[in-house]
């Protein structure tokens, strides 16, 4: 199943809408990668500034209080512009830090609280720059405001030194998670590129190899389209397309050839090709063409065309309707020009009357033969019969042998019309197949030779036979004639015996008949212990007329086996014989089990 997946078409775009899903994927997980690496940037950024202006108002301060001991030791208020500044100052970096802490509720309280130290702070300042001012360092409340200021000061280094240390703290957790981030997303980036690479690779082998194919395909088509091309000029057709839900034609190049024109000589249209229709024609098509559109099909159809050199040409059309890949409906169809089969079938009739022309000769040749002929005839035997009676005295030896011998001719006569018109009959095209018991008809040519059989005590063993679709009268005939043949053709040493078998058989089994057309056949063999013939002689035995005896030493006309034959031949099927001189002769007959 995998194996037949990547060959999937379906397969291959998809493949190429998922790298393209990955790549963008792989583009917004950088971009925000970046983002990160900003964020952490600015993180560095607020807290250096943090930093910074915590350390300036710790600096402003300090200025504070070396210009306080400044003043206090030489009594010069010039020291004090430090003091007075560094306020306003103190105020303005307070102001910056607010802004810059507002996101962080514990910088923002730790704030306050040094806010608070530093208002301590100045205090201490101005309680102490009133002693310093009177010059009364000495007394007890001036150490103890200076005392205070020096604790309200360390308290603030420590307040600034806890913040900054809690904003690096802050800093270092937010990198590391920064890090983190940062170190897991490039592995899982060049999986994902490496996956996206391979993918992208495997459906661009397959395109590469899908190239290759359709470029093997398109020479093939090109091989094809010029067979096919070539095929319609030698087979004298065209092929035209219908795009239905376009309502627009495609004729190939030797459609237009069948019109009498060179290819792409016009454009494909209905009403174009209405244009080279006979006139006599144009009816019936445009009936058949709106049919067409209503039903989208197109059933055989037969018009005529007009070629610009004035020939007329007889053409035939078929469409059958078809959804192409694109799920659009198409009619496809091809017209031929059956010019020379019309001509053909036309000849055929003219055959066809001859034919039944001389069927009705033959009948009449019949109908002679069995009236006309017979009628003297049997004046003739029957005045040899009258001569016999009454004449026989006064008639000579040689006399008698004369008439005996015109008796004889007469007799011979006789049979070989009786023959004729049997053989004539088998030659009918009244021929009616039914289901017939075999075994019946067997016993019905028993009975018609029943005096040759009793005369000569001939044995006829046979097996049981099937019902078989047949024509009854000529497979009696077929049976009365082959078992005459044997009783005519029997040994004088032995008593005639004839074995009759049956069978069913596939004609590939059968070396005697393996290139019939039906598969299944019935087999039905006549083997007798008569005289038997030359094998040489195994097919001209069936040839109107031939004996292989001489007329005194046998009776016959020589007809006999050639009706067999063309009973057989009615019947679609075989008859073979083989023959032992002086031991028996045996004749197989094949019968189509189906016909």
């Amino acid at each position: 199943m995998p194996y037949r997946l990547h060959k999937k078409l379906w397969f291959v775009k998809t493949v190429v809408y998922v790298c393209a899903f990955v790549i963008l994927l792989v583009g917004g997980m950088t971009y925000k990668n970046i983002q990160s690496l900003s964020q952490a940037s600015n993180l560095v950024t607020h807290t250096y500034k943090i930093n910074v202006e915590l350390e300036q108002v710790l600096s402003y301060l300090k200025d504070a209080e070396t210009a306080q001991r400044g003043s206090i030791i030489t009594n010069d208020p010039l020291y004090l512009e430090p003091y007075y500044s560094g306020r306003d100052s103190i105020n303005n970096s307070f102001a910056e830090l607010r802004e810059l802490l507002k996101n962080n509720p514990t910088q923002l309280n730790n704030l306050k609280e040094l806010n608070k130290l530093i208002d301590v702070r100045i205090a201490c300042f101005q309680k102490s720059f009133r002693f310093s001012a009177v010059s009364d360092l000495g007394n007890p409340v001036f150490k103890e405001n200076f005392w205070a200021g020096k604790q309200a000061m360390d308290a603030v280094r420590d307040k600034v030194k806890h913040m900054i240390a809690l904003e690096n703290k802050l800093l270092e957790e937010q990198q590391s998670e920064l890090k983190e981030n940062l170190k897991v997303t490039p592995i899982f980036l060049y999986m994902v590129l490496l996956m996206c690479l391979l993918l992208m690779y495997g459906a661009y082998a397959k395109i590469i190899s899908n190239l290759k194919k359709l470029k093997k395909s398109n020479i093939e088509l090109e091989m094809f389209k010029e067979s096919a091309n070539l095929s319609e000029i030698v087979s004298n057709y065209g092929n035209w397309v219908w795009n239905i839900d376009e309502n627009t034609y495609i004729y190939s190049d030797n459609l237009y050839r069948l019109l009498g024109e060179e290819p792409n000589a016009f454009h494909p249209s209905i009403e174009n090709l209405l244009k080279f229709v006979h006139p006599k024609d144009i009816k019936k098509l445009n009936k058949d063409i709106k049919k067409m559109m209503e039903n989208e099909n197109l059933p055989y159809t037969y018009f005529r065309i007009v070629q610009k050199n004035g020939k007329i040409r007889h053409l035939k059309s078929f469409a059958k309707k078809v959804i192409n890949t694109d799920g659009k409906k198409q009619l496809i169809g091809t017209t031929s020009d059956v010019t020379e089969e019309v001509k053909s079938f036309r000849l055929l009739e003219e055959h066809n009357l001859t034919l039944e022309r001389n069927n009705k000769e033959l009948s009449a040749f019949n109908y002679v033969a069995s009236h006309d002929l017979q009628e003297p005839l049997r004046k003739i035997q029957t005045f040899l019969s009258r001569l016999e009676e009454k004449e026989a005295e006064n008639l000579s030896e040689p006399g008698l042998k004369y008439v005996d011998r015109i008796k004889t001719s007469a007799t011979r006569m006789r049979l070989l019309i009786d023959d004729l018109l049997q053989f004539s009959r088998t030659n009918k095209a009244d021929k009616v197949f039914e289901k017939s018991n075999l075994n019946l008809l067997l016993e019905g040519a028993k009975q018609d030779l029943a005096e040759a059989i009793s005369n000569e005590k001939a044995i006829i063993n046979a097996n049981e036979f099937p019902i078989v679709k047949v024509i009854p009268f000529q497979i009696q005939q077929l049976f009365a004639n082959l078992i005459g043949n044997s009783i005519k053709y029997r040994s004088l040493e032995r008593t005639p015996e004839i074995t009759i078998t049956y069978s069913k058989v596939k004609a590939s089994e059968e070396s005697n008949i393996k290139k019939g057309k039906k598969d299944n056949y019935h087999k039905i063999t006549f083997i007798d212990n008569g005289i038997g013939f030359d094998n040489a002689y195994a097919k001209k035995i069936f040839v109107l007329f031939n004996r292989l005896h001489n007329k005194d030493e046998y009776s016959g006309t020589g007809i006999g086996l050639s009706i067999c034959k063309k009973i057989i031949e009615n019947h679609k099927g075989f008859i073979i014989a083989k023959g032992k001189p002086g031991i028996g002769a045996k004749f197989t007959i094949y019968l189509p089990a189906k016909l």
